[in-house]
């Protein structure tokens, strides 16, 4: 089993038989052997030293200790106590949600981390940003960037949302309705936002149209890829009446990503969409619907 260590929380000694026989009664109760062998006792959760004796045990000094790492021989020997932030397929300790509302201070700080981070991206690319480097273009310290994203993926994530959310607000923009007559008329109105969106944040190019490998990332971008499909079929069923389509795919939602495919070889290629592959990416994005839409649609009444 694989661990993402958090920051250092508690430190205790690991050579008292209460400790012991409180690691193994939290081992038991979360099932934490079964199917991945005994959690190592300097990973349990804080909650083992939170109260009672285990409070007396509890010392200043600081010493990190990875998964892998061995024991100390002195029988004083002291081992981080966290609260393990676990990979993300690893289901044993998820930090709770919290239903919190962020500080005006910390909104101001989250916008200074996802700008530099963004200012970074678009410079160098997914390979080249870490904690440490978001920390000194936002001049600030690492520390404050580990209290709102404990990793590089996370911060990603996060971006990734603020990056869609402009691919919302293109969405719900007002629309000159006077220039829809057809289904296509709707499509190229939309899908020229989505471009203006890829053409205007060097960001949103890199963290969506390029390969990077990261599975949480993949499957957020999924996600929001869906919420917008959803939003766009919305806003084809407003103008227009809409056949019945499949309830097993998302057709509007596959469509974007078939027409992404063709913006991200493009990025690729050239570092940007050109013209040439920007028309080549709606021409798929349509033939994908048109497989699903007639040619002409009946317009809805009130909505000329």
């Amino acid at each position: 089993m694989d661990y993402a260590v958090a920051p250092l929380i508690h430190l205790t000694s690991l050579h008292t038989p209460q400790f012991q026989a409180r690691c193994k009664l939290f081992e038991d109760r979360q099932g934490l052997h079964r199917g991945h062998g005994p959690l190592p006792h300097r990973m349990i959760h804080r909650a083992l030293v939170g109260a009672g004796h285990a409070r007396d045990e509890l010392t200043r000094q600081t010493l990190f200790a990875s998964n892998n790492a061995p024991a100390p021989a002195t029988p004083q020997c002291v081992f981080v106590m966290l609260t393990a932030r676990l990979l993300p397929n690893n289901p044993c300790m998820p930090r709770p949600p919290s239903n919190r509302k962020p500080r005006a201070s910390s909104l101001t700080r989250i916008a200074t981390i996802l700008g530099a981070a963004r200012s970074l991206l678009g410079e160098q690319g997914i390979d080249g940003l870490s904690i440490y480097s978001v920390a000194e273009r936002a001049d600030i310290p690492p520390s404050s960037v580990y209290h709102f994203y404990a990793s590089v993926p996370a911060l990603l994530e996060a971006l990734a949302a603020d990056i869609h959310a402009a691919f919302r607000d293109a969405l719900h923009a007002p629309i000159d309705e006077a220039s829809i007559t057809t289904w296509r008329d709707l499509s190229r109105t939309l899908e020229l936002r989505m471009l203006a969106v890829y053409a205007s944040d060097a960001a949103a190019r890199q963290l969506i149209l390029t390969q990077h490998g990261l599975t949480e990332l993949n499957q957020a971008d999924s996600l929001h890829d869906l919420e917008l499909g959803r939003s766009m079929q919305a806003l084809f069923e407003r103008y227009f009446y809409l056949p019945v389509l499949p309830d097993d795919i998302d057709v509007f939602a596959l469509a974007m990503e078939l027409g992404d495919r063709v913006y991200a070889r493009s990025v690729q290629q050239h570092g940007v969409i050109t013209p040439r592959l920007a028309q080549e990416g709606m021409r798929v994005f349509d033939a994908y619907l048109g497989l699903y839409l007639p040619p002409y649609l009946r317009r809805r009444e009130g909505t000329d």
